[in-house]
């Protein structure tokens, strides 16, 4: 744009004519003024459009800042699903093998008490019934066994 100092340097004619009451500005005061209104749109237009990439850019950014938290978000979310779905895993895990040891353990119970109460069903069944007598011989590797049953 063209400053004042060239304005003035362009137009040399400094007519003036007044009429009264009022005073008609000099052609070179009037394209002085028209000067500084087309400098000062142009300046107003510039700093809008600079201020609007600024806030185009400033956007740009937020956006790319926010799809890289939403993203940091996502994969936190995953990994704590994932230790969530470990540790429920881990928990089912140790339950079943409590309650097996529990199953094992009445079992292995019940299985001495039937014992227990098999021997002594058949110690009280010989005691009873009759008399065993019998009497083995070891030959050459085989076995001989004579059992006699008494039944009284």
């Amino acid at each position: 744009g063209l400053s004042r100092l060239e304005i003035r340097a362009m137009d040399t004619q400094t007519v003036s004519t007044t009429l009264p009451g009022r005073a008609y500005l000099l052609n070179n005061e009037r394209l002085e003024k028209a000067a500084v209104r087309i400098q000062s749109w142009w300046r107003g237009n510039m700093v809008r459009r600079t201020l609007l990439h600024a806030a185009l850019r400033a956007w740009v950014i937020q956006c790319w800042w926010r799809s890289i938290q939403a993203k940091t978000l996502e994969q936190r979310k995953r990994l704590a699903l994932r230790l969530y779905t470990c540790q429920e895993w881990a928990v089912v895990k140790v339950q079943a093998h409590v309650r097996m040891w529990q199953a094992r353990k009445r079992f292995l119970q019940a299985r001495q008490a039937a014992c227990i109460i098999q021997a002594h069903w058949r110690w009280h069944a010989s005691q009873t019934r009759g008399l065993i007598q019998g009497h083995y011989e070891v030959r050459a590797g085989q076995m001989e066994l004579d059992i006699e049953i008494l039944m009284t």
